[in-house]
């Protein structure tokens, strides 16, 4: 499954239109504050609305402006992951997951929680609430409860930039774990050059 990018957008007074082809694996979005990454990503997710173009994911098409086609957020299946994990302060960890396994519908569940939860290593967490985490343990519930939702792809929004060099290492083998053994499509975005020569199939520059 690959990403088919073809839009355009205002932001402020500027145009902006950006036009990619995603092979299958790990995109990386590269690229400076205020280029336009993060935005892409919410245009993708459904968050925010192209002026004109076109998003397919694989062979399905989630937004066209021609074609009159605009699929709402929780149609387009996507696994989001933002850089600080907002994760739901009044639920534990059990619950911030579930909440993403609930969201899913029955046919699109391709992992169960306890598969998940081994996946990631993250069993001595269920019971504890988010701010008692560190940043890498809450990245790693994030990414759970990303998974859980039943999502085709993931997006990810500099999920590495408040951690410290330990946990950034931590989180990168995770990444490494999904994109290798799931074979998941991921859209990724950093400004670190070293963090998506190691991670990315391809860099596309912003």
């Amino acid at each position: 499954m690959s990403f088919d990018i073809d839009i355009a957008y205002r932001r402020g007074t500027h145009d902006i239109a950006l036009r990619l082809i995603a092979k299958p694996g790990l995109t990386a979005l590269f690229g400076p504050s205020g280029a336009g990454k993060t935005s892409l990503l919410n245009m993708v997710a459904g968050l925010l609305r192209p002026d004109r173009g076109h998003i397919r994911i694989g062979d399905e098409t989630l937004f066209d402006s021609k074609a009159g086609i605009d699929l709402p957020p929780e149609r387009r299946r996507a696994g989001y992951v933002f850089q600080d994990g907002r994760l739901f302060p009044h639920r534990r960890v059990r619950d911030n997951l579930l909440y993403g396994w609930k969201l899913a519908a029955p046919a699109q569940r391709w992992i169960t929680l306890e598969e998940s939860i081994a996946f990631l290593d993250i069993a001595p967490l269920l019971d504890r609430w988010p701010a008692t985490l560190s940043g890498g343990e809450a990245q790693r519930v994030a990414i759970g409860r990303a998974l859980l939702s039943g999502p085709r792809f993931l997006l990810m929004d500099e999920p590495l930039a408040s951690l410290d060099r330990a946990r950034r290492e931590e989180i990168m083998a995770m990444i490494e774990r999904i994109r290798d053994e799931l074979q998941f499509p991921i859209l990724y975005v950093s400004h670190d050059r070293s963090e998506v020569e190691r991670l990315a199939s391809s860099i596309i520059t912003l």
